[in-house]
């Protein structure tokens, strides 16, 4: 009786302890799961957004186009006297009219360039707009900018580098300042950072070319950092110094090609000047942060003077053709990033004719090709079929975007063709995030599948759509 007893009580206890474990190992789990949910990289509100815009401008005026031949970033001595600055037909509503042309939601203008010259009214030093004879010292480009941009749509930010002032005697490295001089130029940049971000509204994105210098190496990015957060929190930040929210990084190269496969997920930013093409910036689809690419490059190419950023007379033999844009369309947008187009303008203050003339047939051919899908659907999981037609329809392209709010999850992907009464694969990839254009050659078909292949969660596919351009 006694030994009987025992076993009952030790098979109590027993189950009583197996039913604690059970308990454990579901707490875990959840816990884990919990766990594994929070630390899932994801973008922010205003990244969402960015990558919604799909295609911007960046718009450079600098004083050096007056002096274009004997002008030296390195040289202060070759900077041009204030006096040469009288763009007289300036007219900002002809820039943004081009670029919204050519399908652009957002601007950017270059405020402040390499020479150190600032196009609005700055407190911080006298090498700028109010001291020209433009508007006889009472201009502000980047005021007009700003206006004009709110009146055809557009939304804007500002460039303006914290690394490069050839009035300061600094291009690129300017920690060879050292004591006193190394604090004056810090102060500088830190002060005409604040007139930017506080006189002028909320900006969209913000250029810092050639990245943020830490503070261990002479530079500000704990001083940004703080601006940042205190005065433009929602901006998306452009090699930004990396504590803050809302970063995106370089593509890696100054002609719009953006590799493949193409993360939005990296392990940092970028903080290159552009000036060397880098490999290997494609991201990583386990990076630790959302900081996707932005894929710039000038409308005339890098052959021309200052890479063709900047404008110089009897340069339109570089200018890219309305098919070489839509080219690098495919490559940037289509590749999961965002298209920047750099907007040289001239000694006039315009964007010269021709340039605008192929914004605008850029623009017409990209709407032409992408502005209405023959048949598009949305849904998730690892099948999407999409019926096109009762009767077979001519397709080439297909187009696919996660809904990137909830993760950049697809790993590799296939889509297939109905024809002849089986699937026939078409095009086969591997990253998707925002958007990815499939082309392929043309077939006939009533409906498409994709096939999820791998993933690292459930996929969201905001928009799968087929399209036919001749």
């Amino acid at each position: 009786m006694y030994s009987f007893n025992k076993f009952l009580l030790g098979t109590a206890s027993n189950i009583i302890t197996g039913f604690f474990v059970i308990i454990f190992i579901l707490c875990t789990y959840q816990s884990l799961s919990a766990q594994a949910e929070s630390q899932q990289v994801l973008p922010t509100k205003s990244q969402v957004k960015w990558a919604d815009a799909e295609i911007g401008v960046i718009i450079h005026l600098d004083i050096n186009i007056y002096t274009p031949d004997s002008f030296d970033y390195n040289r202060k001595e070759t900077l041009p006297q204030l006096s040469v600055f009288n763009p007289s037909k300036l007219n900002t509503d002809q820039w943004i009219k081009a670029a919204k042309a050519a399908g652009a939601t957002y601007a950017i203008l270059v405020a402040k360039h390499g020479t150190g010259f600032s196009l609005w009214p700055t407190k911080a030093h006298p090498y700028n707009i109010s001291n020209t004879p433009f508007k006889n010292g009472k201009g502000d480009v980047a005021a007009s900018f700003i206006k004009s941009c709110k009146k055809y749509g557009l939304r804007y930010g500002f460039y303006c580098s914290t690394n490069s002032n050839t009035y300061y005697g600094v291009h690129d490295n300017p920690f060879i300042l050292s004591g006193d001089a190394l604090l004056r130029y810090n102060n500088m940049v830190l002060h005409q950072l604040t007139e930017l971000w506080t006189n002028y509204g909320k900006l969209f994105e913000i250029w810092f070319d050639g990245g943020v210098t830490p503070n261990t190496n002479g530079g500000i990015a704990d001083e940004v950092e703080q601006l940042v957060k205190k005065y433009q929190p929602e901006a998306i930040l452009f090699q930004g110094p990396l504590n803050n929210e809302n970063l995106i990084r370089w593509v890696g190269n100054e002609e719009g090609i953006a590799p493949y496969p193409m993360w939005s997920r990296t392990d940092t930013t970028t903080s290159s000047n552009g000036q060397v093409e880098i490999k290997g910036l494609s991201g990583n689809p386990d990076g630790k942060i959302w900081c996707p690419a932005e894929s710039d490059f000038p409308n005339r190419n890098n052959k021309a003077w200052q890479g063709g950023w900047l404008w110089k007379a009897g340069q339109e033999n570089y200018l890219l053709s309305a098919n070489e844009l839509v080219d690098k369309y495919y490559k940037s947008v289509g590749r999961n990033t965002n298209m920047l187009i750099g907007m040289a303008i001239d000694t006039s203050g315009q964007f010269p004719q021709e340039d605008a003339k192929l914004f605008a047939d850029f623009g017409k051919e990209i709407k032409k090709r992408f502005g209405k899908s023959i048949a598009e659907t949305n849904g998730s999981g690892k099948e999407i079929t999409l019926t096109i037609s009762s009767h077979p329809v001519k397709i080439n392209h297909v187009i696919i975007m996660e809904d990137i709010a909830k993760g950049e999850n697809i790993r590799k992907y296939m889509i297939e063709a109905w024809k002849n009464g089986k699937w026939q694969k078409i095009v086969e990839g591997v990253s998707v995030g925002h958007k990815v254009i499939n082309q392929f050659e043309p077939i006939s078909t009533t409906k498409i599948r994709l096939s999820i292949i791998e993933s690292s969660k459930p996929p969201c596919i905001k928009k799968l759509s087929v399209y036919y351009v001749q």
